[in-house]
């Protein structure tokens, strides 16, 4: 593992245990976003950076039965957490880099991904994985339960122009990484990014 994979691996790790309780209001959230995504019964959507599993519910009853959940996290402390939740019921759980996915190309309906981008070593090269896995026309969502003033003033901090989820940026680093932005809302209560993969990648480019 090299020592981007580390950072985030012990970070995660040591926050665990309790990570559910320090934000026991945020399952409607999820949930709305999931609804956002427009999946069908039968659908197969990856939770990416999954933790402790909290939108996994929600992807189970878009895509039914029928439908494939799969959670990917890097830290095995995370899934754990997940399980003792009950959430591996809805999905199956992989540990797993979303940088370097254990799935064929064009496997995938959707992706899911709640608080991943900042977290990724090379933001592009993992958002380009996600979009290899999905088929065209697939569906990606970028969520975070708060906007990004409201997380910034969480954690003490002042929003920067270089921040990677402003719209300015974001959407030139979707289209790099084979993705078209076809939506975006950064508000108090929510930030969620939605993007499709155009069925011809110069496609993204066009927006």
């Amino acid at each position: 593992m090299d020592a981007d994979h580390s950072h985030v691996r012990d970070f995660f790790a040591a926050r665990a245990d309790g990570w559910d309780a320090r934000f026991p209001d945020d399952a409607p959230a999820f949930a709305a976003a999931v609804d956002e995504l427009g999946l069908r019964p039968g659908d197969a959507v990856l939770d990416a950076g999954c933790g402790t599993g909290r939108a996994l519910p929600a992807l189970r009853e878009a895509v039914g039965p029928a439908g494939t959940v799969l959670g990917a996290d890097l830290t095995p402390e995370m899934l754990r957490e997940a399980v003792r939740a009950g959430r591996d019921r809805s999905a199956r759980l992989v540990i797993a880099d979303v940088a370097r996915l254990p799935l064929r190309d064009a496997s995938l309906d959707a992706v899911f991904a709640a608080g991943l981008v900042s977290h990724l070593a090379d933001p592009r090269e993992g958002l380009r994985e996600l979009a290899r896995v999905v088929r065209p026309g697939g569906r990606l969502a970028l969520f975070h339960p708060i906007g990004r003033a409201a997380l910034a003033a969480r954690q003490g901090r002042q929003l920067t122009p270089d921040d990677l989820r402003a719209e300015p940026n974001l959407r030139p680093l979707l289209t790099a990484s084979g993705w078209r932005l076809i939506s975006y809302a950064d508000e108090d209560a929510r930030f969620l990014a939605l993007a499709v993969r155009p069925a011809n990648p110069t496609d993204a480019r066009h927006t």
